[in-house]
């Protein structure tokens, strides 16, 4: 049976890159589940017959990291048909031998409960604000005011908000360097892999 790890979290938390380092450190599969939602919004028209459609050359576009995106991504998820849409695809995307490393902000509450480790990745909202602004070269202010604006959409959305999963691992970066908070999601991994 395949090992699933769900990793939720806010923007700029870390998360992302957490899972990517799990996934190449296990040979596991990762998804960015974020990329499904900011697809869907940044390819325009109606949101729920984008996902319906929704290809995986369309999460490979070279504009999905962009602020304007992740609004874009944060509406549509607001969106029960649009999750729906999407649902079966990260389930399926789950059950990949020999493993699959999911980030986003449901999976360890609604795609994958069952997951073998839920990591819920947090940080301050200053520390996730400067991250942010360093990647896309932006003004730290006008980022915190996005990614706030955007974590209250997030978890008072009515359909999968943004929360941990009752039996997720805390995980907070806001002082931890990128190698450290690596290290210990990975020794997590093998905790659980060895139980």
């Amino acid at each position: 049976m395949p090992f699933t790890v769900a990793i939720d979290g806010p923007a700029a938390s870390g998360k992302g890159t957490i899972a990517r380092a799990i996934a190449r450190h296990f040979g596991f599969h990762h998804l960015d589940t974020g990329l499904l939602y900011r697809a869907t919004g940044v390819l325009g028209g109606d949101p729920v017959e984008a996902a319906r459609a929704l290809t995986p050359a369309d999460i490979e576009r070279d504009d999905l990291r962009s602020a304007h995106a992740g609004q874009a991504a944060s509406r549509v998820a607001a969106i029960p048909e649009v999750r729906a849409a999407l649902v079966d695809f990260q389930r399926r995307f789950a059950l990949q031998e020999p493993g699959a490393v999911l980030d986003g902000r449901d999976i360890g509450t609604v795609i994958c409960p069952g997951a073998a480790l839920k990591l819920y990745v947090v940080a301050s909202d200053e520390v996730r604000a400067a991250r942010r602004a360093a990647e896309l070269g932006a003004d730290p202010a006008l980022m915190l005011d996005e990614l706030r604006e955007r974590d209250a959409r997030d978890m008072a959305r009515a359909t999968a908000p943004l929360r941990p999963a009752e039996d997720a691992v805390l995980l907070d970066t806001s002082e931890l360097s990128i190698d450290e908070a690596i290290a210990r999601a990975i020794a997590e991994v093998a905790r659980v892999r060895s139980g």
